[in-house]
């Protein structure tokens, strides 16, 4: 959500024109993140964030956008894509639709592929409470179930793959220690997908990228009351359990320290449960995958400090942030969720 590219008052304005949603009042840079430039921008029909990718290309692009609008079908709160009324949506079943085919969602601003999509109302909620997380947990899983029979495939850009792809590019900027810790943890989770536990996981689209600044909150008496998810920009097809771990390794750790909080943990996981119970594989896998997604945060965040572009508001996380959190996860005993109620009774896979 950094500024990448400037975008000039006049040409966003005419996209929104054209889409039928002008005038265009105000435009605002987004700061904080660092893959895409966002806007606010603020029309005579409401609000909304246009966003510029700078990595993403117009093949991948269909799957983030088509998935948005497919939950939002769905009654999950997520920000809704706006359609270019002037592109007729292809027909067809969604996998039968060529890469290349005219996406209805996505538009060109400044050169750079673009979407316009609905901004949520709300706060982000930065000190999440257990409350918070039982809302996280609740919605994540009607979320995965949701997308379930999204028909559209894409893998997770940012999985094993690329993990095994980047390490090599990242390791020379590191310490001995921590060099040693990567290589040992990737060899690990190499492992670990090749076993038929894994291969037993439930997956579908994920979100992969829910920390807690991409979520909404607004309250309600005494109560918080999750109003919605954004930032769809790194799902992909993978794992449920690893979506899961994701969450678990923001939403219920003590940043400074990157150690386990039990209680938000147990809340986020009791509050999942309820909607959709995890499977045996996936208590089995579940301390593997916190260190998988641990890793994959520390990679990335390798890769943008160590590897930064240029942008205006660019804010660069700090990568130790994340090695503190695959060194507790590490060292975490290996039944850390084994006796855990909240996981209610096993689902058949």
């Amino acid at each position: 959500m950094a500024v990448f590219t400037e975008v000039g008052f006049d040409e966003a304005d005419a996209l929104v024109q054209r889409l039928g949603l002008g005038p265009l009042s105000a435009l605002r840079g987004i700061e904080g993140g660092i893959e895409n430039t966002n806007y606010f921008a603020s029309t005579a029909s409401g609000e909304f964030v246009l966003t510029l990718f700078e990595r993403l290309g117009p093949q991948q692009l269909p799957y983030y956008l088509c998935l948005m609008k497919h939950l939002a079908s769905r009654g999950i709160p997520v920000p809704e894509p706006v359609a270019d009324p002037a592109i007729e949506p292809p027909g067809g079943h969604a996998l039968s639709i060529p890469a290349n085919a005219p996406c209805e969602f996505l538009h060109q601003v400044a050169g750079k592929p673009a979407a316009l999509v609905q901004r949520l109302a709300g706060k982000s909620e930065l000190a999440p409470t257990a409350a918070h997380c039982a809302e996280l947990g609740r919605l994540l899983a009607r979320m995965h179930q949701a997308a379930s029979d999204f028909p559209r495939i894409q893998p997770n850009l940012r999985g094993l793959a690329w993990w095994n792809d980047t390490a090599p590019v990242v390791l020379p900027y590191l310490e001995a220690p921590q060099a040693t810790l990567l290589k040992r943890e990737l060899a690990y989770q190499n492992h670990t997908a090749e076993s038929s536990t894994y291969a037993a996981l439930p997956r579908g689209p994920v979100h992969a990228d829910l920390f807690r600044d991409n979520a909404m909150f607004a309250t309600e008496g005494d109560s918080p009351h999750l109003t919605g998810v954004f930032d769809f920009y790194f799902a992909g097809t993978d794992t449920w359990l690893f979506d899961l771990a994701v969450c678990l390794n923001d939403w219920a750790i003590d940043l400074p320290t990157g150690r386990h909080d039990p209680v938000r943990a147990d809340a986020l996981l009791a509050a999942y449960a309820t909607v959709r119970p995890l499977t045996g594989a996936e208590r089995a896998l579940l301390p593997a995958m916190l260190r998988a997604a641990a890793l994959r945060f520390w990679i990335s965040r390798l890769w943008d400090f160590h590897l930064p572009r240029e942008a205006s508001m660019l804010k660069a996380h700090d990568p130790t942030h994340f090695e503190r959190v695959l060194r507790e996860r590490s060292r975490a005993p290996a039944d850390l969720f084994s006796s855990c109620t909240a996981l209610g009774e096993p689902q058949a896979a």
